[in-house]
């Protein structure tokens, strides 16, 4: 694979590189904010619920707008689309920054999100429109990598910027980044749909709000419960628009995508394959991270350093796995890979109170080894199984399932753990003086923060609090292993298998008739 990177020219080498930068800025900046919310709570007076809004309204705006962003970066040209996104992407940066207050960082994220949703298609349909095939694959490995460790270097660059600066800090990185890459644009190849359809507005509306419904329903299913009435209502909601959307584009001349392309052997498992990475990858970051400062006691800087090491299986085998897959078919190494991170998943059930840094850190290695070995397959097969035209829808419904299963992943590891937590915790309430029932109730932080208070004395407190967020996580984990083996062994069947050779005279037919 290293011999394939050399054989392309130093065009195509820049065309992966600058692709790969503007989707890493957009992805780490879904995460670099997790660390900073204490500090924007504390300077701009945000609730909790508007700490939420400021991650969430990024990942909203994003999901709901991918779709209809790829669509037009086919017909308008996908390195417009790439400018005109980091052009908001970077405008949307600076707005915090100008003017102050938790409703302006809100909005200025949803804006910036909606920027992002222009740049994370048109990265990739660049990519497999402007380089042969013979050369794709190996670059939709790298960029695949590189949107797995994007939420990671996002956490650690974060990081690193609060042991010495504000939070305003990161809005000033991005914004800065986003105006070279924005400029740098101006270097890449125009591409775009050669027949330029008419668009498809009541595919996108509805696209759009199908997708928007249901990261609604995930992100408030952990505040509210999984019965709450607007989470069953959000999520009906999405089913009946959804059946909406699919009836559209079966009816329309031009869709926005051809849903019959999910009835792909090839497509469809690799749409379902990224939707299920991002969802336990996104899980597994909310309660690890967790886990390292509340159990191991780690700051936010150290805790992204902790989980740094997944970087190195998870880039070097997405270039390696692509070509496992053009050699093996799609079924070995997607679904082997997703078993490995179901496998890793399960084996995070040896954690308790006492565990050492060593004792995560196999499990992690175990679950980015799986990551690596299916995340580059199953985008390549969402890719090479649309049209050449259509290669920028292709990417949104690669990045669309990406952020749908992100919301979902979140919103059932934290569901689960919440709940594990205050089902052990729950027989300890009752000892508990009433003032401090409700933070030893609500969250091990919480618990924390007031047995500190108390003394030494409180201790016992808060090792059952420990204990009963340790249970919690057991349950989460267990869930979200489970589930990712199941699906694994489904997808593994349903994926396509290696393709049978042409036989010799097939072979002498097609030369002699100067087919390729």
């Amino acid at each position: 694979m290293n011999r394939s990177v050399k054989q392309m020219s130093a065009r195509m080498r820049w065309v992966v590189l600058l692709s790969c930068m503007a989707v890493a800025l957009v992805v780490a900046a879904m995460a670099a904010l997790y660390t900073a919310l204490p500090h924007i709570a504390t300077e701009t007076g945000a609730t909790q619920g508007q700490l939420t809004w400021i991650i969430d309204g990024y990942t909203l705006a994003l999901a709901c707008l991918v779709l209809p962003a790829g669509a037009l970066g086919d017909r308008f040209g996908r390195r417009l689309m790439l400018f005109g996104g980091l052009t908001v992407f970077t405008v949307a940066s600076i707005v915090p920054l100008a003017v102050h207050g938790p409703v302006w960082l809100i909005a200025a994220r949803a804006v910036a999100g909606a920027g992002a949703a222009f740049v994370m298609p048109s990265t990739l349909s660049i990519l497999t429109a402007g380089l042969p095939r013979e050369r794709r694959n190996v670059a939709v490995g790298i960029w695949a990598g590189t949107v797995g460790v994007g939420a990671i270097v996002g956490i650690l660059g974060s990081g690193l910027l609060l042991t010495r600066f504000s939070w305003e800090s990161i809005m000033i990185a991005m914004a800065a980044i986003g105006g070279v890459l924005t400029i740098a644009t101006g270097t890449v190849p125009e591409s775009r749909d050669s027949s330029r359809p008419s668009f498809d507005p009541w595919g996108a509306l509805s696209g759009a709000g199908a997708v928007a419904l249901a990261v609604i329903a995930a992100l408030e299913a952990p505040q509210h419960g999984w019965t709450a009435p607007i989470v069953i209502g959000t999520a009906i909601g999405a089913v009946v628009v959804g059946a909406g959307f699919a009836v559209i584009e079966l009816r329309v001349a031009h869709p926005l995508l051809d849903v019959r392309l999910l009835a792909q052997r090839g497509f469809g498992t690799g749409t379902a394959s990224v939707a299920l990475q991002f969802m336990v990858s996104f899980g597994l970051f909310m309660l690890i991270v967790q886990y390292m400062q509340l159990i191991l006691g780690y700051s936010p800087l150290m805790s992204a350093v902790a989980m740094a090491p997944m970087i190195v299986p998870m880039v070097a085998l997405s270039v390696v796995s692509p070509w496992l897959a053009e050699r093996y078919g799609l079924r070995w190494p997607m679904g082997c890979g997703l078993a490995i991170v179901g496998i890793g998943l399960l084996t995070l059930g040896h954690l308790d109170t006492h565990s050492t840094f060593i004792d995560l850190l196999w499990p992690l290695l175990i679950m980015s080894t799986g990551l690596g070995l299916s995340s580059a397959p199953a985008t390549a097969a969402i890719v090479n199984g649309a049209p050449p035209d259509k290669h920028g829808v292709a990417a949104a419904v690669n990045d669309a399932a990406r952020e749908v299963g992100a919301a979902i992943g979140i919103a059932l590891a934290g569901s689960i753990l919440a709940a594990g937590y205050s089902n052990r915790i729950a027989s300890v309430i009752p000892l508990v003086p009433e003032q401090i029932r409700g933070p030893v109730s609500g969250s091990l932080a919480g618990a924390l923060e007031v047995t500190e208070r108390i003394g030494p004395q409180a201790r016992p407190l808060a090792d059952m609090a420990e204990a009963a967020f340790v249970h919690g996580l057991h349950q989460a984990t267990t869930a979200l292993g489970a589930a990712t083996v199941v699906v694994a062994v489904v997808l593994g069947a349903w994926a396509p298998g290696r393709k049978p050779r042409p036989a010799p005279e097939t072979a002498k037919a097609e030369v002699a008739a100067g087919v390729d």
